[in-house]
């Protein structure tokens, strides 16, 4: 073989990424992962194959929510050219440095990469978060190009990752879009959610900056379902998406929830973040954790409230959850990192009760031990106590993260859009709803679910937008409806 064309040794492990000592990381909410410069990122891009496409196996982009054309832009990272990577990846993505923080490609995208069937898979994550990173800072956004109108408005309720994605498709294909969001930053739960040591807000910001200049007006402080109906946007627009999230915290309904000191991470997350509780007195919202802080769950919200925790000042912070590590359905990165942080993980235990002192303050928890069963209908094995085994852990503030349900104020004043038992809004595959006109997707429509996912939503629903408010305005009859309903 000519040496120009020998084959290249793949290199095996991802090239490492830059990130603040754990020791030091937990006094502060700086971004934990710092970033990786130009150099390693162009070498990470060439560890990729661009593998041929073939219908007897799937691809990176394939794992994709948003359909990104990943082996494009990576090929122009590999020939150094950001701006062209750059133009790839906004051709499908709204919010490209959001998901290179908090997408879980090692289940998407890099769960499908041919590289790491045999080695660590190629960084898509990091290359995405790179590019939008190397955009912002170069000021590189290019020209945005608005297109002729189609004369039809669209409104979107709720500025979310749905909604946002769903503007931002719209506008490109020339509708009129106004965002309606209820609180006085636009995002979502990517504001009110997500920690800033994980997500800096100047990077949500800067991302919705991005959808504003391309023409989506966004206006805050507006409640749908309190200022108005969604009756009345239909009246005033062509379509309305409902994109308005999971943000009614679950509880665990046991004896003592009532105590002080026992919080859901909804309120606990957002006081931190909307309310910079963590800058007190600077910021006039103060934020009790005490010595030891018992976080209730395992998922992603469960690991950013048992790390914000440390920040806050605990001494020590306890992830209790009722199965093994293999169960737990938070990233492994977020896992990771936790643990790094010195974060306590008592595995397969579960509450029992909360005991309180004489001030009606949260001072322990009673729980059991579980071992593990046969497999639930999530596919992982069922959680059983163990009698006499109970224990108590001392504590003075309980975090319960163990998920959120749909925000029911829509779906309460608009009485003709179908729900299901689980108070989602019933929809069909296009995300079309019982009500004409009115499309939903996002956590409303599936329950809590990821970033990247609600974003898959918005485009599935922006392409039967357009084709409605362009095409085809016929819609389903309501018992189409009736079986996602029961």
């Amino acid at each position: 073989m000519p040496e120009g064309k020998k084959k290249s040794k793949i290199v095996p492990k991802k090239y490492p990424m830059p990130e603040q000592d754990p020791k030091e990381r937990i006094k502060n909410f700086d971004e934990v992962p710092t970033g990786q410069d130009a150099e390693t990122i162009i070498k990470e891009a060439r560890r990729c194959l661009q593998c041929k496409e073939s219908p007897k196996r799937k691809l990176c982009k394939d794992g994709c929510p948003v359909e990104i054309d990943i082996p494009a832009f990576i090929k122009k990272v590999q020939e150094g050219d950001f701006a062209e990577a750059m133009r790839i990846v906004r051709e499908k993505q709204n919010l490209p440095a959001v998901c290179g923080r908090v997408c879980p490609y090692e289940n998407q995208c890099e769960g499908n990469c041919i590289v790491g069937k045999k080695n660590e898979p190629v960084g898509i994550g990091r290359i995405e978060r790179f590019l939008a990173d190397w955009e912002r800072n170069e000021q590189k956004h290019g020209k945005i190009v608005k297109p002729s109108s189609t004369g039809k408005s669209v409104a979107v309720v709720g500025a979310g990752p749905a909604g946002l994605t769903v503007a931002g498709d719209l506008t490109r294909l020339g509708h009129k879009v106004t965002v309606f969001e209820a609180l006085q930053y636009s995002g979502g739960v990517l504001v009110y959610g997500i920690p800033e040591f994980r997500l800096p807000k100047a990077i949500v910001q800067a991302e919705v900056d991005f959808i504003r200049r391309s023409g989506v007006e966004i206006k805050n402080d507006h409640v749908i379902g309190k200022l108005m109906t969604v009756d009345d946007l239909l009246a005033e627009h062509d379509a309305v998406f409902v994109g308005t999230g999971a943000g009614l915290p679950n509880w665990t309904n046991l004896e003592g929830e009532n105590l002080n000191g026992i919080l859901s991470a909804n309120e606990f997350l957002t006081r931190v973040n909307l309310m910079k509780a963590f800058n007190f007195p600077d910021y006039d919202t103060p934020i009790r954790v005490g010595k030891r802080v018992v976080t209730l769950g395992g998922g992603n919200v469960a690991m950013d409230c048992a790390r914000t925790a440390l920040r806050l000042g605990a001494e020590e912070s306890v992830i209790l959850y009722r199965r093994s590590e293999a169960e737990l359905p938070a990233r492994r990165e977020e896992v990771h990192h936790a643990m790094e942080e010195g974060v306590r993980f008592e595995l397969l235990a579960a509450p029992v009760r909360y005991i309180g002192d004489e001030n009606g303050d949260v001072k322990q928890i009673e729980a059991v031990r579980m071992k593990l069963g046969e497999p639930d209908e999530s596919g992982r094995r069922r959680p059983i106590k163990i009698e006499g085994s109970n224990f108590i852990l001392d504590c003075q503030t309980v975090l319960i993260a163990i998920g959120q349900s749909p925000n029911p104020l829509v779906p309460m004043t608009t009485p003709d859009l179908k729900t299901t038992k689980w108070g989602t809004i019933a929809v069909d595959a296009e995300g079309r709803t019982s009500k004409k006109g009115v499309f939903a997707g996002g956590d409303i429509s599936t329950g809590a679910a990821t970033v990247i996912l609600a974003m898959g939503d918005g485009k599935r629903a922006a392409k039967a937008m357009h084709k409605y408010l362009t095409e085809d305005p016929s819609w389903p009859d309501a018992e189409a409806f009736e079986k996602a309903a029961c």
